[in-house]
Formats: C-alpha cells, structure tokens, sequence
C-alpha cells in the first residue's frame, strides 16, 4: 500500500463503512456471472427467512458503502438487506458491451439470485439506481412486491435536455457535473445536490475522494449516462403495477420534482397505489440532508408501520 493510500481520509473513512456494514449483520461478496460480469455485492451473513428481503440500489455518487451506511443501519434490524455495486461501481466490472439499466438490472437480479435472495424482494433505488430498480420491476414482476422509487428521473425524454427542464442541455455536460474529475468539478456537483452544501472542504480531500473512488471507469459510466437518454421517449417505458413510493427532494436540480409527478401520473392505472412524498427544503442528496424523514416513510412503506406525523419539512401529494 502506498504512502497516499495510507494517509487517504477517504480510505480510512471506507474501512470505517466496512466495519459498519459489518456491524449491521453484512458480508462482502463477489460472484462471477460467468459472461465477464462480476457483482460486488454486500449479503446478510445470515439471511432470516422470516424477514422480507429488500434490495437497496444505489447512484452515481460512489458506490454502495457511501450512500447507504445509514440506510443500512435502519433496515437491518427489520429486513434481510443487500447492497450491491452496479456494473463499474466498487468492486463490480463486466467486458459486456451493454450499457442499459435492463442490463444492470438483470446483473444485480442474478447476483441475488446467487447469493441466497432468490424470492420475492422489495427494491430501493436511488437517482441512477432508481432507473435499475424500475427496470427490475418491469422484468421480473412476479419476483418484486414493492418499489421505492427516490429521485430517478426514469420518465425523463430525450427532448426534455432540449426544451429546459434540466439545468444542462445534453448527455455530456450531465456526465462532466455527475462524474467529477477535479475539486472545482466536485464543488459544483455538491451545489447542484445539496440545498445547503457543505463548506470549508479543502480542496485536497475532495481531490483524495476523486482519486479513492471516482476516478476508475469513468468512460464506461460516461456511456451509462448515455444510455439512459438516447432515444428515451415516455410511451415506450414499461407500466409497472407493484406498489410503488416515489421519494423526491423539492428543490432538486438533478431531477427536477416534476418528473416525480410525471413519473405519478404515467403510473396511475396502478391499482396497487403510487404515492409521491416530497421531503422539503432538501435537494437530490435528501437521504443525506434529511435522514430521519426518508428513513420514516421508508419503513412505513416496506413495512406496513404507522408513519409519523409530517412535519413541516415532508409534504406528502396525490399531484395529478
């Protein structure tokens, strides 16, 4: 290991996440798909099949320890919890030339499949994530009851870059904010996430967090991003029909709050229910600004527990 390595913060802090993960009831595991894919993916050291599985997808943010200690922390208590990397995230890779979130979907659903999470399943799916935990909805219908959809654009059009509804106007200038390479880069990404960023940041450690964990891969997610627009046009995207929550930050500049809406209405034949919850005051990093209120109506849905009383930060809307 090198000097840098050692002295890395964001390396002593991933070692931390480990331990926590493990703390949590949690096991790192790598399977070979055998077709030159191979999943990360972190498994309950002992599934209990009393309690349901749920399955927590993360974004573009890192990886699977960075956006979901918390998380973890909360369900494991309650449910059977796994949380793989996707394709060229952590310690996932594949030679396959596909791109598309069907891809990643059917990844993850054979890692689970491999690794003891073979039934029914309730997915989570955070920003790029939620794109793959819909696409698991839609493939595997009889294997996923719930859906949790948080901040994931997954109604977006092509057009839509075009005519304004995002603050970039095509695939490369999301992909330069949404996979930083320099410190001013990662500056502007936390402003685009946070309603609030963090400040005071030296410039050194956001450099030290790009080297750690952002900085392999970084054409093949260009081509993620890629795939995720081209051609995308609301009609052709699948119905789904499993209970599904849609989460979303009210001032989020990533995906803007109208696609959750969008996203509601193209669902409404959904005789299982679909409900959108708007956490105020938060932006497309709302797990992180404002955890309690997330994890609150997270549990209630998966669960089936009474939720708390909203406050004045969560809004709860039936926008039609």
């Amino acid at each position: 290991m090198s000097k840098s390595r050692c002295l890395s913060l964001t390396a002593s802090r991933t070692r931390c996440l480990r331990s926590s993960f493990g703390s949590s009831g949690l096991r790192s595991v790598s399977t070979d798909l055998g077709d030159g894919t191979v999943m990360h993916c972190w498994v309950p050291k002992v599934r209990d099949p009393t309690r349901p599985d749920v399955v927590l997808i993360h974004g573009f943010g890192a990886n699977a320890l960075w956006q979901y200690s918390d998380t973890v922390r909360c369900l494991a208590p309650h449910a059977n919890v796994y949380v793989p990397d996707l394709v060229f995230f952590g310690e996932s890779r594949s030679v396959h030339p596909d791109r598309t979130e069907s891809f990643q979907a059917r990844s993850v659903n054979r890692a689970l499949e491999a690794n003891g999470a073979a039934g029914r399943l309730s997915v989570v799916g955070l920003s790029y994530g939620g794109f793959v935990a819909y696409s698991m909805a839609a493939q595997f219908g009889e294997r996923v009851e719930r859906v949790v959809i948080c901040c994931a654009g997954v109604c977006l059009e092509e057009k839509d870059l075009k005519e304004g509804l995002f603050p970039v106007a095509d695939v490369e200038d999301a992909a330069a904010i949404l996979l930083p390479q320099t410190a001013a880069k990662m500056r502007e990404l936390l402003g685009y996430t946070f309603v609030k960023p963090p400040k005071g940041i030296f410039s050194c450690l956001l450099e030290d967090f790009i080297d750690e964990l952002c900085s392999e891969y970084v054409e093949e997610k260009k081509e993620l991003l890629r795939a995720i627009a081209k051609d995308r046009r609301l009609s052709d995207l699948p119905k789904i029909s499993q209970p599904t929550l849609i989460i979303w930050g009210d001032k989020d500049k990533i995906f803007p709050l109208e696609l959750a809406y969008r996203l509601q209405r193209h669902l409404e034949e959904n005789k299982n229910g679909v409900e959108v919850v708007v956490i105020k005051n938060t932006g497309h990093a709302f797990i992180h600004e404002n955890p309690k209120e997330f994890h609150s109506h997270l549990k209630s849905f998966l669960f089936g527990r009474p939720k708390v009383k909203p406050t004045a930060s969560t809004t709860t809307n039936n926008h039609k």
